[in-house]
C-alpha cells in the first residue's frame, strides 16, 4: 500500500486507482467487490486494524466487507441510511433500473453483514469527521480531517473517467446514482470545505484541489 499523507494509505489495486480502498488510521475504508477480499487482507497483514467503515453501500465498495470483518474480527460501520442495505446485502434494489446494474448485481456485491455502528453527521472515525453526503446513495458519507484539510469523498465525485481510466473530475454516472440532484448539493458542500487533498472512490488522489473546488462550485 502507498502512504498518501499522515495516517492515510491507499491499498494497491488493478487497474491502479480504479476501485479504491483506504487504511485511515486503523480503519479500513471501503472493500471493493466481493472478489477483492484476499488482495485487501494480504496488504493489511501485520497492521493493527480496529474497524471497517464504508463511504456507501454499493457493490464496488461493500463487496468484501463481510470477509474482512469476519477474518479480522472487527466491527462494521456504515452511514445510517445505508446500514440496512449493508446488513441485508440487498444492494441492487436501490439502484436505478438498467441492464448494466443487473449484470453488476450478479458479479460484484458481497453478502450482508451486521452493522455495529450507524454513522451520522459529526461522528468521529480515526481522527476524521463524518459528513453526510446523500445522493449517490441515501446514506453516503465522506470523511474530513480539518487539521490538514484531507477529504475522502467516496463517489460524490469521481476522479477518473470510469470507461477510459483517464484522470479527471466527473459527476458519478447517472445509472449508479439514484438522486443526481441531491448528489450535486453534496458535492457543492464539499467544495466549500476547500480541501488540500481529495481521495476518491475511483481515481488517483488530487492535490491540485483548486480544480475540485471550482468544479463543485460550478455545478448547477
Amino acid at each position: 500500500m502507498k502512504q498518501i499523507t499522515d495516517e492515510l494509505y491507499l491499498l494497491r489495486g488493478f487497474p491502479p486507482n480504479a476501485i479504491n480502498v483506504y487504511l485511515m488510521g486503523n480503519v479500513v475504508v471501503d472493500a471493493a467487490t466481493r472478489h477483492a477480499g484476499r488482495r485487501i487482507l494480504r496488504q493489511l497483514e501485520g497492521r493493527e486494524v480496529t474497524a471497517h467503515a464504508l463511504t456507501h453501500a454499493h457493490p464496488d465498495h461493500q463487496g468484501a466487507s463481510r470477509e474482512i470483518c469476519q477474518k479480522l474480527g472487527i466491527p462494521f460501520w456504515v452511514g445510517e441510511a445505508d446500514a440496512d442495505a449493508a446488513e441485508t446485502g440487498d444492494i441492487m434494489s436501490r439502484q436505478p433500473k438498467h441492464w448494466l446494474n443487473t449484470l453488476i448485481g450478479k458479479v460484484w456485491p458481497g453478502p450482508g453483514h451486521p452493522v455495529d455502528r450507524r454513522l451520522q453527521e459529526g461522528d468521529e472515525v480515526a481522527g476524521f469527521t463524518v459528513i453526510h453526503t446523500p445522493g449517490h446513495s441515501a446514506g453516503h458519507v465522506c470523511y474530513w480531517r480539518e487539521s490538514d484539510r484531507t477529504l475522502i469523498c467516496g463517489d460524490v465525485l469521481n476522479g477518473m473517467h470510469l470507461l477510459t481510466g483517464v484522470p479527471g473530475l466527473h459527476e458519478p454516472v447517472g445509472i449508479f446514482t439514484p438522486d443526481p440532484a441531491l448528489n450535486r448539493k453534496s458535492a457543492k458542500r464539499l467544495g466549500e470545505l476547500e480541501p488540500a487533498l481529495v481521495c476518491f472512490g475511483h481515481g488517483p488522489p488530487m492535490r491540485d484541489t483548486a480544480k475540485f473546488v471550482d468544479f463543485c462550485r460550478a455545478l448547477p
